[in-house]
């Protein structure tokens, strides 16, 4: 018997028998091919003769097909790496592929890329070199364009009620949007962003890029600090679809009263404000017994404020009397005075901090680190 053989279309040389395709599957014309005639044409790599990237000067990010991408790139080197990455394709037939690349810096804005590749196809190991020129262009993303064109959805008004926010307060409202909004862009969300924080006489007002933005951070900041939120809406365009677009401002309006105010609110002692979150929340300097303000007056109970825990003066105790009375030297004259004793003075203690105001001189707790600032 002769032996089957098959031949090249191309040279007619002799071939071995190829295995033929799975039912359904299409057939390859060059696996026909001897292996001269098939590497005679064969590009193991198939590369761009050129590839040019956008990235945005204010931010860093890339344009890829419509859109704008975070890449966390360290230079452009990194970005061309990337880029070239995404763009060389291997042929389907190799086995244990392995490249590298070495960049060339050329200038500022042009970079060679010079990629080794190697792998095994028909049994035979392959070698190619190919060089990508890379231009980096310098363009500018939607969201640098939205912010230096002072785009913005919301805005949040930081204000208190009856009195002006302190400078710890305004600050620590800000904390809050940053520390909300970077973890919106953590998640990669492009859109999220701080547009404009403006300090106003009575306040600060904190632009965001969207209306969920102000409705989070405007929550979190009574959260934390207490108050109330109020949102106004105001219509300001259509877009391209006819529907409407509405800017809300959302007016955080703080409690009238902070941890550790020291206030009087009724016949019963002043009260040591030790949380505005929710009910007011406090503790008498008459008898050391918790103090929280009712349902109905909530963060501000109709009280007038007597100074703060920070004015008060170190004193010495000269008797304890009895487990109500304490006698003391009056910090200003230095007079023995007997004032209420708080079950929060020891029966040894040598020195207390007092507060002297126009309700008299009261006894004042020393942990001050128990206030809910």
């Amino acid at each position: 018997m002769s032996e089957s053989r098959e031949f090249c279309p191309r040279c007619g040389s002799a071939v071995d028998a190829r295995e033929e395709p799975l039912p359904g599957q299409p057939r390859d014309r060059d696996e026909k091919l001897c292996d001269d005639c098939y590497f005679e044409d064969f590009d193991l790599v198939d590369a761009p003769d050129r590839i040019e990237i956008q990235v945005c000067s204010g931010c860093g990010a890339v344009h890829r097909g419509n859109q704008w991408v975070d890449v966390g790139a360290r230079d452009y080197t990194d970005v061309a790496v990337d880029a070239v990455t995404e763009e060389l394709g291997v042929h389907v037939n190799a086995r244990d592929v392995q490249w590298g690349v070495e960049p060339e810096q050329v200038d500022a804005t042009t970079i060679r890329m010079h990629c080794e590749f190697s792998g095994v196809v028909r049994g035979t190991l392959r070698q190619e070199s190919v060089t990508v020129p890379v231009k980096i262009g310098s363009g500018t993303c939607t969201r640098c364009g939205r912010i230096a064109g002072g785009y913005y959805a919301s805005v949040i008004q930081v204000r208190a009620d009856d009195r002006i926010p302190t400078a710890e307060e305004t600050a620590r409202a800000v904390e809050i949007a940053e520390t909300y909004v970077a973890a919106r862009e953590e998640t990669g969300s492009r859109d999220a962003f701080i547009t404009e924080v403006t300090e106003a006489d009575d306040g600060v007002d904190i632009k965001l890029s969207s209306n969920q933005l102000g409705r989070g951070v405007s929550a979190r900041i009574s959260e934390e600090l207490g108050g109330t939120v109020e949102d106004h809406a105001t219509l300001v365009t259509e877009d391209s679809d006819g529907n409407e677009v509405y800017r809300v401002t959302f007016a955080v309006r703080l409690p009238r009263y902070r941890p550790g105010d020291v206030i009087d609110v009724d016949d019963e002692g002043p009260v040591l404000v030790r949380s505005v979150r929710g009910n007011l929340k406090g503790v008498r300097l008459t008898t050391g017994e918790r103090y929280e303000a009712d349902y109905e007056e909530g963060i501000a109970p109709d009280a007038r404020k007597l100074g703060d825990h920070e004015d008060g003066q170190e004193t010495t105790v000269v008797a304890i009397e009895d487990e109500r009375a304490v006698q003391v030297l009056d910090p200003e004259t230095y007079e023995a005075k007997t004032i209420a004793r708080p079950d929060y003075v020891p029966d040894d203690a040598e020195t207390v901090e007092v507060l002297k105001s126009r309700a008299g001189l009261h006894v004042l707790p020393d942990d001050e680190s128990d206030l809910d600032r």
